[in-house]
């Protein structure tokens, strides 16, 4: 890759070449491969791309994400490996989506469900709390069953969210006020749920899921194909497998064949076509675009080598190079140096088309001034009760307000105060 507008070359190839020089004390100079291929034979047996240029002598080694394979091993002598690899392709995201067997769930979010429960909860809670407090809902705690037990009240606000009516209604300012808010949140919550879902049925519909090779040859809507002549057309070409038959063939008809790896990444970007090619190299180019994913599946493993002239000494000692890099960890350090994702933040805050609570605030923040003010106006109607019996019965407001809530949810105080005095009177 180049950096800045230098031109100077970076990656992890530039940094294992500058770690083999140091241990072997060689000095060397970069030059790009003139007609950016990797080599393969054309059919009059003359060899292009890098592996030419160092059969020609042209250069002495070629540095690169080269696959160690036996056509080129005849021709020159390459090291021990330093990458494993295989064959993936790489597509855009939304071509390998995976459809939800809960496609009821699709419209929202996880965050999103788990407000709306949050959100049922503590309005349930607050109905309760509101038809036990207000004495308009409850006048007479000694005498009467309360009309909104826990129960009816989940009950209640169930039927509301279903469109339908569930008696008894609540006859107290502050309980109207509360079913009322719960009512425009269920309403709107459900416009926007029937609104997604219907959005998602008819995107759904437009896709397809593909994760394997054979899901992307018995597909005619994405194109596929590989950088022309390298070593994955010819592993398609030489293969004995019906479905890797198909996809050379498939390539050869439409010619969907890209001039190099760029390109091919490029196409993808663009959601309309499959690249394949050596995984690590797809690995990195999904860590650099985020719209890009690999497939899981990966075929006719392979390892990437340095290549040089055959008989050349310096094959040999290369050879030791790398394998002292590769046990004392610096391979591993380069790989997680240069295949270091930038879009994590990216993967986390993409959930496609799902609606998230931050998109609902407003109505989540509606719904919880309306409970607020719901329980507020309970507790007034209860103080105004407590303060008026207050002065009929003489005694401190705040002790009739304990009294009162005892009453309606600890039970017995007044009545047991009231049969007491009855007794010592007779």
């Amino acid at each position: 890759m180049t950096k800045g507008s230098g031109g100077e070359l970076e990656g992890y190839c530039i940094d294992l070449i500058s770690e083999l020089s140091q241990m072997l004390n060689f000095r060397y100079k970069v030059q790009l491969v003139k007609d950016n291929r990797y080599g393969a034979m054309d059919s009059s047996g003359n060899w292009n791309g890098m592996i030419g240029e160092v059969i020609r002598g042209e250069a002495d080694l070629a540095v690169a994400p080269l696959t160690l394979t036996a056509i080129r091993e005849q021709y020159v002598d390459m090291t021990t490996p330093f990458m494993q690899t295989g064959i993936g392709f790489i597509v855009h995201k939304d071509v390998a989506c995976d459809e939800s067997s809960f496609s009821l769930l699709a419209p929202f979010s996880t965050e999103m469900w788990v407000g709306i429960l949050i959100a049922f909860v503590l309005t349930g809670l607050c109905i309760f709390l509101v038809g036990r407090i207000s004495p308009t809902e409850w006048a007479e705690p000694d005498t009467d069953e309360p009309q909104f037990t826990l129960l009816h009240s989940y009950w209640y606000i169930t039927g509301a969210l279903t469109l339908q009516g569930a008696g008894p209604h609540p006859k107290a300012v502050s309980g109207k006020l509360v079913s009322a808010i719960w009512w425009v949140f269920a309403i709107l919550l459900l416009a926007c749920y029937l609104a997604n879902f219907n959005s998602a049925l008819h995107s759904n519909n437009k896709h397809i899921s593909i994760k394997t090779f054979e899901d992307l040859v018995n597909q005619d809507e994405i194109e596929f194909g590989t950088v022309d002549g390298g070593s994955t057309t010819l592993f398609f070409k030489n293969s004995k497998s019906a479905v890797y038959r198909r996809i050379y063939q498939h390539m050869e008809r439409k010619k969907s064949y890209v001039a190099s790896m760029e390109e091919g990444v490029r196409r993808a970007q663009e959601g309309n076509f499959a690249f394949i090619g050596e995984a690590v190299s797809l690995d990195l180019a999904v860590a650099r675009h985020c719209k890009l994913t690999r497939s899981q599946e990966v075929i006719a493993m392979r390892a990437y080598s340095v290549a040089a002239r055959q008989g050349s000494p310096l094959v040999k000692n290369l050879t030791m190079a790398i394998l002292q890099l590769s046990e004392s960890g610096e391979l591993t350090y380069l790989r997680d140096k240069w295949w270091a994702s930038s879009c994590l933040g990216e993967d986390e805050a993409r959930t496609s088309d799902r609606l998230q609570p931050y998109d609902l605030r407003g109505l989540f923040l509606l719904l919880g001034l309306g409970l607020g003010v719901g329980l507020l106006f309970g507790l007034l109607e209860l103080l105004a009760t407590a303060r008026s019996r207050a002065k009929e019965q003489k005694k401190s407001c705040c002790s009739m307000l304990t009294s009162e809530l005892h009453r309606r949810f600890g039970g017995g105080g007044e009545v047991a105060e009231q049969n007491a005095s009855d007794k010592s009177k007779a």
